[in-house]
């Protein structure tokens, strides 16, 4: 349904009727927890907007899907759970990492800046990288967690809900 708003103000000339669309305003957000993942307590995993092809991943740490840390202790399987745990999210949503385009990325310590990048490249396209932020913070939700990461995805079109 187009509908269409004139262009007046103050002191303007009428330019003529501007056409909205308000069917994609219509859909409202889609929230999404991946049975895969830990239950969220107070957020939600992935929330899909209106327009049905952008998906924010909330900050993915490495629980398993009990709430389980992995890899206490060890950053480079924490990381890795993490990715896994990226992807998990995504596939929730019909998308995939070769979707993302833009990560934020939280360690508690820069000296694991190397094994980020070793495990990130196996997960992200190393010729088509997303942009990144990454921030060293002094702690991450539970003492133990050691790296988290959120992502911002372009789904491609047509995308299918798996749940």
């Amino acid at each position: 349904m187009k509908r269409f708003l004139p262009l007046l103000g103050a002191g303007a000339m009428f330019l003529g009727p501007l056409p909205l669309d308000l069917a994609a305003q219509a859909q409202p957000p889609r929230y999404i927890n991946p049975p895969s993942l830990v239950k969220p307590t107070g957020y939600t995993h992935v929330v899909v907007a209106p327009d049905g092809r952008t998906a924010y991943v909330a900050g993915q740490v490495a629980f398993d899907s009990t709430g389980q840390i992995v890899g206490a202790g060890d950053f480079s399987t924490q990381a890795e759970r993490v990715f896994q745990n990226l992807r998990r999210a995504l596939t929730s949503v019909g998308g995939s990492l070769d979707n993302v385009v833009k990560t934020t990325t939280f360690i508690t310590d820069l000296k694991n800046v190397p094994a980020l990048r070793d495990v990130r490249g196996k997960y992200l396209d190393s010729r088509r990288p997303p942009a990144n932020t990454l921030l060293v913070v002094s702690s991450l939700a539970r003492p133990e967690l050691m790296i988290e990461v959120e992502a911002i995805a372009i789904l491609p079109q047509g995308v299918r809900f798996t749940q």
